[in-house]
């Protein structure tokens, strides 16, 4: 495993994100806690020591599952992560209660890195907001040691990044953004990887896969890059790519699977970075994706929480995703086998989801072409 210097710290070059845990049903908080229990062990065996949860994860699940299964190895053996959920306003007025809630969880006395979540434009004035206390009392508990390190994960665009560090960039040691060769233009992750180098700011990375759409390429831009590089597994020019740029410190993987866990073990054993022409070709490759139509969403299931009409709202991306993609018009069968309330038309536009997404995917939008399209209504 390659690991990083973080202060004193040598923390492994791959966390494990526990976003997206191994289910045993069709509801996200339905994790399968024996196989997750297997992948962490697996992975604290091969030099993992860094594991992400967060207190939304799995309906609220994870924290819990993760403490649970954490706590089987020595306390000094790993480091934890779990985050703020500023995202929603309601919780700035409960600050304590949450951060206790979340210890007990995690069935800990204290976190190793402590984040706030998912900053963006909805939610950054509540997030500066000093009447609500939060940088305070997170300070505080930084100086009790209940946190060690304190910092943010960032979904918002470069004005707010800057705003966040220009505000409390003295106390933040560490952000977290999503940051993949296709977001390095759709998204200007470049711009924001230059910032952050400017103000000496480690990297945590997030969605290093784009939610798994790096992982599975079209056929022609998977042979491109194999062209390249043809020892190179698809899912392992996305991690090779973070490991060519400069500041990246923790890229984090939320792996459902102990295949794709031991493949990103394997990877994180060596560092091959890509050269200039590799690098060049598969932000050239993602761009053409983007640019063919592609929503990118990631299935963070943040909508999820905001859908009045209960709308598996990634699911049907992904769907529509692979419509608009290949053509397929066996999705629009695949449609009519679920029950009229879970199609598409389903969808009241009511645009909820939409201030939470960290894509700023235009969902209703895209659930009218989708019904229409589909012949749905």
């Amino acid at each position: 495993m390659l690991y990083k210097n973080f202060g004193d710290l040598r923390l492994s070059a791959l966390g494990l994100g526990m976003m997206r845990l191994p289910k045993s049903g069709n509801g996200d908080g339905d994790i399968d806690e024996a196989k997750a229990a297997e992948m962490v062990d697996y992975a604290i065996r091969n030099g993992v020591n860094y594991f992400d949860t967060a207190y939304g994860y799995h309906g609220g699940k994870s924290e819990i599952v993760t403490g649970r299964i954490l706590s089987r190895y020595p306390r000094e053996s790993y480091h934890l992560a779990s985050k703020f959920p500023g995202y929603d306003a309601a919780n700035l007025e409960r600050i304590p209660e949450i951060f206790e809630e979340q210890l007990k969880k995690c069935g800990v006395t204290y976190f190793d890195f402590y984040l706030l979540h998912n900053v963006c434009e909805d939610d950054i004035d509540g997030y500066l907001d000093e009447s609500k206390g939060l940088m305070r009392y997170l300070l505080e508990q930084k100086a009790a040691g209940r946190i060690r390190h304190l910092g943010f994960s960032c979904h918002g665009n470069y004005d707010t990044l800057k705003r966040m560090l220009d505000t409390y960039g003295q106390y933040l040691e560490f952000c977290q953004i999503q940051l993949n060769y296709m977001d390095w233009h759709y998204q200007d992750a470049k711009a924001r990887v230059e910032l952050l180098n400017e103000r000496n700011i480690p990297i945590w990375v997030m969605e290093p896969l784009r939610g798994g759409k790096l992982a599975n390429l079209p056929r022609s831009a998977a042979e491109k890059l194999h062209a390249l590089r043809p020892e190179e597994s698809v899912p392992g020019w996305a991690f090779r790519f973070l490991q060519a740029v400069p500041g990246v410190t923790v890229t984090l993987s939320g792996m459902s699977s102990m295949q794709q866990l031991e493949e990103n073990v394997e990877t994180f054993r060596s560092e091959q970075p890509l050269n200039r022409e590799e690098f060049d070709a598969a932000v050239s490759v993602a761009d053409a994706m983007v640019s063919g139509g592609v929503l990118p969403c990631t299935a963070c299931r943040y909508c999820t929480t905001r859908c009045p009409a209960h709308l598996d709202i990634p699911a049907l991306l992904a769907l529509y995703n692979e419509y608009r993609f290949s053509g397929d018009t066996s999705v629009a069968q695949e449609l009519r086998e679920l029950p009229e309330t879970a199609w598409p038309s389903a969808c009241i536009a009511c645009r909820s989801c939409e201030g939470i997404c960290p894509q700023k995917i235009k969902v209703s939008e895209a659930m009218a072409d989708f019904a229409k399209s589909a012949g749905l209504r």
